[in-house]
């Protein structure tokens, strides 16, 4: 059987203290029907506050240090049960701790893409990832908007309330379009500082502060971004005289890297010299006015040179056979 001492040592509390736990932002000490020992030692590490609570009401707070637990300093838990100055009674009380050390290496994400209106392509749905950190600032605040009669709380709790202040601040700050994508893609440093501040005025709602955010990825949908890479082709074409020149240099790269050697160079350097320039026929006559019949004469093309150029063009699989002899007959009738 259990002696009174040992009863009596197992209801009487003597030290309090508390290490911290990794992602651990929370606890209640487990008294577990123990009374506190009046002249009891309560120590507060580094980084940590604790607090007493009388059935549910804050009483006293600790900052870090070693403390002796007597009516000089609990004076308000002393004020709310009526204690005498020189009380020597053990007495209940919960007893919580926090810390407030930074909290690192926190991943954020968009789970959907978000719609924005930008400058220069319109309507596009965008996704963002980069990592944040943040560290409990106002202990009180978040003591009761999160930490409640809770034992224990831990930065897992609050991730998905956290996202959600996060993609709700992204949303809000990109949906304006005031920043074409391009520049978010091109300039991450100030799109996350423009974001930090939009997450932090949602986190100090919590009792908390954003004290890094960091964006460290913005991208489109696959679909999205293969018209803007097809864009940026056509643009690129838009000079038909350098897409012929980078045609023929593209086919002398291909050729000597291919187990043939050279052999293929003559017929593609060829083939994209001839696409380039009969675009470029065909789009220089558009549009241009006919000074007299004699110049227009002299400007139509010889039609079995075109023949020529086109059966160029069907080698290289540029135009279907179809089509070749359809040019064909129509090039060979004006003969």
């Amino acid at each position: 059987m259990m002696g009174l001492g040992d009863f009596l040592k197992k209801q009487l509390v003597d030290v309090i203290d508390w290490v911290d736990e990794p992602g651990v932002l929370a606890i209640r000490y487990p008294m577990q029907d123990r009374e506190i020992q009046n002249g009891g030692q309560l120590t507060v590490r580094e980084g940590q506050v604790a607090m007493f609570y009388n059935e549910g009401k804050l009483a006293d707070a600790f900052e870090p240090g070693q403390h002796t637990l007597n009516t000089q300093n609990l004076p308000l838990l002393t004020a709310i049960m009526n204690w005498d100055k020189g009380f020597r009674s053990p007495f209940k009380a919960d007893v919580y701790f926090f810390t407030q050390r930074e909290q690192t290496g926190l991943k954020w994400g968009t789970p959907q893409p978000i719609t924005v209106r930008d400058k220069e392509f319109g309507p596009l749905r965008i996704r963002a990832f980069g990592s944040y950190s943040f560290r409990i600032e106002d202990v009180a605040t978040f003591a009761v908007k999160m930490m409640g009669s809770l034992d224990r709380l831990t930065v897992a709790d609050l991730d998905q309330q956290l996202r959600a202040v996060i993609n709700t601040a992204i949303a809000t700050a990109l949906g304006g379009g005031e920043i074409a994508f391009i520049d978010l893609a091109g300039n991450q440093q100030a799109m996350s500082d423009k974001l930090k501040g939009a997450v932090e005025a949602g986190f100090k709602e919590w009792g908390l502060s954003c004290r890094t955010f960091f964006v460290e990825s913005v991208s489109l949908p696959e679909n999205v971004q293969e018209y803007l890479d097809k864009g940026s082709q056509m643009r690129v074409l838009g000079n038909l005289d350098q897409y012929a020149k980078f045609q023929a240099a593209d086919s002398i790269q291909t050729a000597a890297a291919n187990p043939g050697g050279m052999a293929g160079i003559g017929a593609s350097a060829a083939a994209g010299m001839a696409l380039g320039q009969t675009m470029a026929a065909g789009l220089s006559g558009i549009g241009a006015p006919s000074s007299t019949p004699a110049a227009s004469a002299q400007a139509e093309v010889d039609p079995y040179e075109q023949i020529e150029k086109l059966h160029k063009l069907m080698v290289a699989g540029a135009i279907t056979q179809e089509e070749f002899d359809a040019k064909k007959t129509a090039l060979l009738a004006k003969i």
